[in-house]
């Protein structure tokens, strides 16, 4: 059986973004990226003159639009609180398939920021995604700072709780950060 000579735009970045999410930036090898993709690296080469930086490129930038749409936008919605947070939870759970898939944002990191390509990208998506969660903290009565510090120490925890999944073997981690999220946002004890 051939290959597929072509595969729909947002497959094509899902099957790069898995690639990426699973081995890293240096991990991932034009096999693996052809292989993901069903296409030939000549086909990928042509789509993606700029080669893999090109691709991971694209993979955050879909990942931006992604949280801007299914998290960020919603979390600053109408509706009470509460169900925002849990429509919110529900894309959580999907997007980190229940803390079983990495976060891009960490696979394409870099050991040292000088040398990453994606380090401007990467520090918008997180200042965005710190942004968003202290939004709805400080709409719900908390001072600027209050709100900034459990932001972030929400995205801490999200990530945390990413790593210890994965190298636990287990979701319960992740499922834990999920179940305390709203606690850890907004002080209910």
């Amino acid at each position: 059986m051939g290959r597929k000579s072509s595969i729909a735009e947002e497959d094509l970045i899902e099957a790069l973004s898995r690639v990426f999410r699973d081995t890293g930036y240096e991990g991932a090898t034009l096999s693996s990226l052809s292989q993901e993709t069903g296409l030939q690296r000549a086909s990928l080469y042509h789509r993606f003159p700029g080669g893999k930086e090109q691709m991971a490129r694209e993979v955050l930038g879909a990942t931006e639009i992604w949280l801007a749409e299914n998290l960020f936008e919603p979390l600053k919605g109408d509706g009470p609180v509460d169900l925002r947070l849990e429509a919110m939870t529900r894309k959580l759970d999907a997007l980190y398939s229940s803390g079983k898939q990495a976060c891009i944002l960490n696979m394409l990191s870099s050991a040292s920021d000088h040398d990453s390509p994606f380090a401007e990208a990467i520090k918008r998506i997180f200042h965005a995604l710190i942004d968003a969660f202290a939004s709805l903290v400080e709409g719900q009565g908390f001072d600027a700072a209050e709100a900034r510090a459990r932001a972030e120490r929400v995205v801490v925890l999200l990530h945390g709780s990413l790593v210890l999944s994965r190298g636990t073997g287990s979701q319960r981690p992740f499922e834990r950060f999920l179940e305390t999220l709203p606690d850890e946002l907004l002080g209910r004890r």
